[in-house]
């Protein structure tokens, strides 16, 4: 959930670069800031903070018995 924030985020700052507008309010929406707040959101991504990827909780297939294609 944080690396999509993160990349709605950056999004954001790529379009607010690229039409060279600050929306009004300069020391509020300026490039650097939200480039900080995806930095942010994305090291807490990899931080494991968030709802994301977990290893060994379950996930994947479970075979019961023979598996299959094992000759």
């Amino acid at each position: 959930m944080l690396a999509i924030a993160a990349a709605i985020v950056f999004g954001f700052a790529l379009l607010l670069d690229l039409f060279n507008t600050d929306l009004g309010a300069p020391d509020l929406f300026n490039w650097h800031t939200l480039v900080l707040i995806g930095l942010l959101l994305t090291a807490l991504y990899l931080a494991g903070i968030g709802s994301g990827p977990r290893a060994g909780t379950g996930s994947g297939r479970r075979f019961y018995g023979r598996r299959p294609g094992r000759g």
